[in-house]
């Protein structure tokens, strides 16, 4: 990740600032506001905003004022309350707004959390900047063979490298088409006076996926622990995973009895089906169970004996 020199000293200048409020903060979140925590090998993660804290959650949730119970043990079991039983209005009430920099290929399967304020860099107004996403070796995998969305063995040798080269020269050669028919650098200069540029808009629509592009995020904390459920989850694919990753940690920077109470029940619970629940209850009393009296299909069965770590069990 590069920053200008314009671009961190706006940064500098920001976390300098020190304003007086009434309002709610997170210290922890304090401590990297507007900063740039890198992702990939261009991105980025900022938070530039925030309303609201755990104590606003359990207000919410009370309609009541100021900080509520003075026990922080007491609001810790109402808002582990909440989340175990999806009371979720009362999440909605805290927001955060993210300024990130990200492949437009992951901003596209970003998009479909539809939950979000965005404001997305403008490429009909602005050029894009020669950046490209290339992934590291260890990343750089074959489909899977069961999973059609899936990443199989890691690419090896001179077919690792065919493939690193094909990316880093498809995406050069058609940024340096983008600026022949822009008639214009990335700098802002003229490569020929004497020609008029295409339009930006169409300009645009040569660039490769792995073009980095930014925007702003802003949703509600509820959208957003619904976003790093999925997100942060190891079926997800690494790219939008490793942004989830980051944004989890600031989510427990901003709130840490909700992000505690998230982790236990979103994260790392497990749900069950009411016939799961039934086979469940017959392997705990000591019966023989198996899936053909269990009304479950062999996927069902495999995610139960899965999520309960009941290895034996699991089907070929």
């Amino acid at each position: 990740m590069k920053l200008t020199k314009e671009q961190q000293q706006e940064i500098k200048d920001l976390q300098s600032q020190e304003n007086k409020t009434k309002r709610v903060i997170a210290p922890e979140l304090e401590k990297v506001l507007f900063e740039a925590i890198p992702i990939l090998d261009h991105g980025f993660v900022r938070v530039i905003d925030y309303m609201g804290d755990d104590t606003s959650i359990v207000q919410a949730a009370r309609v009541s004022y100021g900080k509520g119970t003075k026990k922080v043990s007491t609001d810790s079991g109402l808002i582990k309350y909440l989340m175990r039983h999806w009371h979720s209005t009362p999440f909605e009430m805290c927001e955060i707004k993210y300024h990130i920099k990200l492949p437009i290929f992951i901003a596209r399967q970003w998009i479909r959390h539809r939950t979000a304020n965005v404001n997305e860099y403008s490429a009909r107004y602005s050029i894009l900047d020669k950046e490209f996403y290339l992934p590291s070796q260890e990343n750089l995998a074959a489909q899977s063979k069961n999973n059609r969305q899936g990443r199989g063995e890691v690419l090896t040798g001179d077919q690792a490298k065919e493939v690193l080269n094909l990316l880093k020269n498809d995406a050069e050669r058609t940024y340096d088409n983008y600026q022949t028919m822009l008639n214009e650098r990335y700098d802002g200069s003229v490569i020929d006076e004497k020609k008029f540029g295409l339009a930006r808009e169409l300009a645009r629509m040569n660039l490769t996926l792995n073009t980095y592009t930014q925007w702003y995020w802003k949703t509600d904390l509820l959208n957003l622990m619904n976003f790093l459920r999925l997100r942060a989850d190891s079926h997800a694919q690494y790219e939008i995973r490793a942004y989830a990753d980051v944004m989890l940690d600031t989510l427990k920077k901003w709130v840490p009895i909700t992000f505690e109470a998230f982790m236990d029940y979103r994260v790392g619970g497990t749900e069950v089906s009411s016939k799961g629940k039934a086979v469940l209850k017959d392997l705990i009393s000591g019966k023989d169970v198996d899936i053909e009296n269990s009304g479950l299909s062999k996927r069902e069965w495999n995610e139960l004996m899965s999520g309960f770590d009941l290895k034996e069990k699991i089907l070929k």
